[in-house]
């Protein structure tokens, strides 16, 4: 089932985003960040859900939360790690709510990254100690697939490592589970699945020195969750996709069939419709 994210579109307010995405035809929509708070948030969606038929998927930072943070369940700062359990256990209660039943977040960091500085070049800070964050996000794991049961399926997704914040870190990877050496450490033994985002690892692996390829080889198959989108292979920039594009031609002799797909492309109405037709003509 192919998934449009609601954060192609920008406004204020998900019911705006979904009605833009809903009346172009497109029924199943990932729930996404980039609007507001507010507190009819829940029922519009419903709303929306039963007008135009829609499925839905909660991901990472929704629902907006009251207080804007970085969501890292891995951060040595206390308020930071109550403040990413607190949320992501909301998003499983209105995944719920929703007729939702995957939710995935990202893998934890070893840094808090300031607001202004989410999806940019972040500058050096003291990394947290790996041990001790890597426990911490392991025991926040089991305690939302404990919240969750079995009635949502949840997926940590694989963090980006651009060219720029490897050179700033100085060479030294801050994030958990950006390829796929380190994805078992950020697994662990909890019952967690994996999203895998092929734009994230396209970028992972450019910063890295890996083979893209050789890396999808590994993570394609082990996962029915992954997220689509274009970029140059320095950072993540949510371009559309094309036929020419290295992680669309990546996809033209792999299964595609029985895994939840969401294009994240930030681009207008028609550039989404064409990525998404592209997707649909694999399956």
């Amino acid at each position: 089932m192919i998934y449009v994210s609601s954060s192609c579109v920008k406004a204020a307010f998900i019911s705006e985003s979904v009605k833009i995405l809903a009346r172009e035809g497109f029924s199943n929509i990932e729930l996404s960040g980039g609007t507001k708070h507010y507190p009819e948030l829940e029922k519009e969606l419903l709303e929306l859900k039963e007008e135009f038929g829609l499925n839905y998927l909660c991901h990472n930072y929704f629902p907006p939360p009251t207080e804007a943070f970085v969501l890292n369940l891995a951060s040595l700062d206390k308020k930071v790690a109550q403040m990413s359990l607190d949320h992501c256990k909301r998003a499983i209660e209105l995944s719920i709510s929703l007729g939702a039943e995957q939710f995935a977040f990202h893998a934890g960091f070893l840094i808090n990254i300031p607001l202004d500085q989410i999806g940019k070049k972040i500058k050096k800070r003291e990394l947290f100690n790996r041990e001790d964050a890597l426990h911490l996000f392991h025991e926040n794991l089991q305690e939302l697939n404990s919240f969750s049961g079995d009635k949502v399926r949840l997926y940590i997704e694989n963090n980006v490592l651009s060219s720029a914040n490897f050179m700033e870190f100085d060479q030294t990877d801050p994030f958990f589970f950006t390829n796929s050496a380190n994805l078992s450490e950020a697994l662990g033994n909890t019952a967690t699945g994996y999203l895998l985002d092929l734009a994230h690892l396209r970028v992972s692996c450019h910063s890295l020195g890996l083979n893209y390829d050789e890396e999808l080889d590994h993570l394609f198959d082990g996962t029915d969750y992954i997220h689509l989108s274009g970029n140059d292979g320095k950072a993540d920039l949510n371009w559309a996709l094309t036929k020419e594009s290295e992680i669309y031609q990546s996809l033209q002799n792999r299964e595609l069939k029985g895994k939840t797909i969401t294009l994240e492309t930030y681009a207008d109405l028609k550039e989404i419709r064409s990525s998404y037709e592209l997707i649909e003509n694999l399956l």
